[in-house]
């Protein structure tokens, strides 16, 4: 078991499954059990995965005291501890996806963006294993710090398509493991990995390549590996695979695995959270897994 601290988002997402994009125009649509509505966001769907198997997750974030602050915290009882901070209004998104897996996200950060984390947040930096850094603003000024620790440092990007985006500069500068999705680099990921290895100083990197697995690249060998993707059961919303994907390579690798089998066991717990409609949802103990496997 890790003891892993984990700064990034929380909100409340509400699904629902549309039949293809694009969508066409209809004053209503009757859409029986294709709506549901759940505590999620990034910080949220890691801790949960992560204690889900077995580590000691600390998860730093915002939450109000409104109706969705209320279903976040409901929701984050399984995480050994919440160290959640004042905000005007609980963040939300809303995901429209269809059965092929294709997805649009809405987000509503409210005033996540201008929010910082007070200093007593991350006073104890020095007592953790690893770090989860999600990429919104309040986890910038964590990064240094928790660098200087010399303990590993893990961030997601998400959808990146330029190696100098500002936005994500600090992460992937900071972050010793970094992933990322392809959906916006399809058939140049190789090249675009490369010409991340030459800016910045990251020992691992994955690129999530949805159906057809994951792509990682080690820079102690210079090489690259290629995960395919399994099936587990049937799809029914691919919302949080990243997420998933992410969690579960972080738990392998603390454990001690080899960065390619730490992707495998990564894919397939991946393959099987997607079973299950909802971000947060989904998540396999680590001896489920291994009865998979």
């Amino acid at each position: 078991m890790s003891k892993i601290f984990i700064s990034g988002l929380v909100n409340v997402e509400t699904s629902c499954a549309v039949r293809g994009f694009p969508i066409g125009y209809s004053p209503i649509d009757y859409n029986f059990f294709g709506v549901n509505t759940i505590a999620s966001g990034v910080g949220l769907n890691v801790a949960l995965a992560l204690s889900a198997l077995g580590d000691s997750v600390s998860l730093a974030s915002f939450v109000a005291d409104d109706a969705a602050g209320v279903s976040v915290r409901a929701a984050s009882v399984p995480i050994a501890d919440c160290r959640y901070y004042p905000c005007k209004e609980t963040a939300q998104s809303v995901v429209l996806y269809e059965p092929d897996g294709r997805r649009k996200v809405y987000t509503d950060l409210k005033d996540m963006q201008e929010l910082s984390l007070p200093a007593s947040a991350s006073d104890d930096v020095d007592s953790f294993d690893a770090f989860c850094l999600c990429n919104i603003n309040f986890s910038r000024p964590l990064l240094e710090k928790t660098h200087r620790t010399g303990k590993p440092v893990f961030c997601d990007v998400h959808c990146l398509s330029d190696i100098s985006d500002g936005y994500n500069a600090d992460f992937m500068r900071y972050a010793d493991v970094l992933f990322l999705s392809n959906e916006a680099i399809r058939d140049r990921e190789e090249d675009f990995v490369r010409q991340l290895s030459r800016v910045y100083a990251c020992k691992i990197i994955v690129v999530g390549m949805g159906d057809q697995g994951a792509l990682l690249y080690t820079r102690d060998t210079d090489s690259f590996a290629m995960i395919p993707s399994v099936y587990t059961r049937e799809v029914v919303n691919t919302v949080g695979a990243g997420d998933a994907l992410f969690s579960a390579f972080v738990h392998f690798y603390l454990k001690g695995e080899s960065p390619e089998n730490a992707l495998r066991y990564a894919v397939t717990f991946a393959s099987y959270k997607i079973g299950e409609s909802g971000a947060s949802k989904g998540f396999l103990s680590e001896e489920a897994l291994q009865k998979i496997l």
